[in-house]
């Protein structure tokens, strides 16, 4: 698709497609819904962050979230090497001596109504969060200094951001940070949750294997090990996977075993259930 915009041509992205969605922590997910409410015409959306250990479902809730709202949803990875073009405008060249011009997926959501996921968003350097500040306050536009455009967002847009609670990050400047609020945390779900998360994952699975995992996966929360569910999914897949690789099966516990520390390491294993 392409839309002009002060006479240039935008080539957009296409919109992002996830089979995502949000079990358990209900909180959150109000939460993050209401920071997108808009109360007046004088109002204006938030930019939340959602916050929290790496593999706790944060890219899930926001596509949830936006998929409630039945808006197109676009992602935007952000890597230590995204450049302010990267996350605005890029120019391609097409043919001899011609340029086509290339919407983000940020852009494309601003343009389209939908809403924009930066995922990692503090994996960014500031000048790239600084090209972004525009749109993130009452003025909610950016400027391409490649196409020589403004690009305003359209009143339907939408932007979340999720951010690792880890040391391998940027510390995001302070009028970055009072651009993205509110400050959403997302802790590790209780054993409910957290089975009906393998079980939503998995709708495949041996139901030994998932007990057997959220029991494992329980036991490191407990002692503030960063094991998340997502390492629980791996685990729990490689163990069926092993369990039909052999002309005879292998056992459950085995498997599971085999699985955890082939997943995690050895130092995973001092978290294996004693049953």
């Amino acid at each position: 698709m392409i839309v002009e915009i002060e006479g240039v041509p935008l080539h957009l992205a296409h919109a992002d497609e996830l089979p995502a969605r949000w079990v358990g922590q209900e909180e959150v997910m109000r939460q993050l819904l209401a920071a997108w409410l808009v109360l007046d015409p004088a109002d204006l959306p938030m930019n939340p962050r959602l916050i929290g250990k790496p593999g706790v479902g944060k890219t899930t809730l926001a596509y949830a979230a936006a998929a409630r709202l039945g808006r197109e949803i676009y992602i935007m990875q952000a890597t230590v090497d995204t450049r302010p073009e990267d996350l605005i405008v890029t120019p391609v060249i097409e043919g001899e001596r011609k340029l086509r011009y290339v919407a983000s997926p940020l852009v494309t959501a601003m343009l389209k109504g939908g809403v924009a996921i930066v995922d990692e968003g503090n994996r960014m350097s500031e000048k790239s969060w600084a090209s972004l500040a525009p749109l993130l306050d009452n003025r909610r536009y950016v400027e391409s200094i490649a196409a020589g455009i403004k690009i305003k967002a359209h009143p339907n847009f939408r932007l979340v951001a999720t951010m690792n609670d880890d040391a391998s990050t940027f510390d995001l400047p302070e009028y970055i940070q009072s651009r993205l609020q509110p400050q959403i945390l997302i802790d590790f779900p209780d054993r409910d949750e957290e089975h009906e998360i393998l079980k939503e994952n998995l709708p495949f699975g041996e139901d030994e294997i998932l007990q057997y995992v959220t029991d494992f996966l329980q036991m490191a929360h407990a002692n503030e090990e960063r094991y998340s569910a997502r390492d629980g999914i791996n685990i729990a897949r490689y163990a069926m996977k092993l369990r039909a690789a052999y002309d005879r099966p292998m056992p459950v516990r085995e498997a599971l075993h085999t699985a955890i520390l082939e997943t995690l390491g050895g130092e995973a294993l001092r978290y294996v259930p004693r049953v």
